[in-house]
């Protein structure tokens, strides 16, 4: 059976929609979220590792492509200066396979 051109955009619009393409806003009020980059990991909600390619970014668990545009990126985050400003805490780890969620209750910010 072979699927239809719905069910593959269905398909293509699932995997994207949890991809981390990001795009740093200048305005607070541009953005979907608020960031605020931490020190150290374990201060951290998500550790965010950079890759350099969108499709390296795929999955909701921390590597972040920071898209050059504004629409090509599936969430717009604005880095604020003081933590208590902030929806979620980062962290920029050093390797890929130190990437993901410290604390899992603020996942929903990046669907």
């Amino acid at each position: 059976m072979k699927p239809t051109l719905a069910l593959v955009a269905a398909w293509l619009a699932f995997e994207t929609a949890w991809a981390q393409k990001v795009f740093s806003v200048q305005r607070e009020s541009q953005a979907d979220v608020k960031v605020f980059v931490v020190k150290y990991p374990s201060q951290a909600d998500l550790l965010v590792f950079k890759v350099k390619h969108p499709s390296q970014a795929d999955g909701n668990e921390g590597k972040w492509f920071f898209a050059p545009r504004e629409s090509q990126a599936e969430k717009k985050i604005f880095f604020v200066k003081y933590e208590s400003q902030a929806d979620l805490k980062i962290c920029f780890v050093k390797y890929e396979s130190q990437a993901g969620w410290r604390n899992a209750s603020k996942k929903h910010l990046l669907y």
